[in-house]
């Protein structure tokens, strides 16, 4: 195989940065391993983002991606993993990444993480 996982993220110029416009991403085939059991999880991962001076490159993307499939994530730290990683890589104006997780013992879970982050905290009830 020539191509192999990898944590890098490559970037492109953007090719109007004086414009806010969103660039979407769906990724259904994202895979990591359960921490406690080993057993893979399975989800697919939307990344939204309004870039300023860059953009990210796919191919980067999807090495980076397929880089989580052999280690052991909650799908609460992987979300915000890939949302932290990529704004570092990318800078954007707004970013938000959510991990809807497939079923695990009858529970679909979904994970959204939101740059720049949010202040507020919902109050318990």
């Amino acid at each position: 195989m020539t191509t192999r996982p990898s944590k890098s993220l490559e970037t492109f110029p953007n090719p109007r940065p004086g414009r806010d416009y969103e660039i979407a991403f769906e990724c259904p085939e994202f895979t990591c391993l359960c921490p406690r059991t080993g057993q893979p999880d399975f989800a697919t991962v939307m990344i939204r983002y309004v870039p300023d001076a860059v953009c990210v490159e796919l191919k980067s993307l999807k090495l980076y991606l397929w880089s989580f499939r052999n280690e052991g994530h909650y799908f609460e730290q992987v979300t915000n993993q890939i949302l932290d990683d990529l704004v570092k890589a990318v800078r954007p104006r707004s970013m938000t990444v959510i991990g809807r997780f497939n079923v695990r013992g009858g529970i679909t879970s979904q994970i959204a993480a939101r740059y720049p982050h949010s202040k507020s905290r919902p109050s318990a009830r």
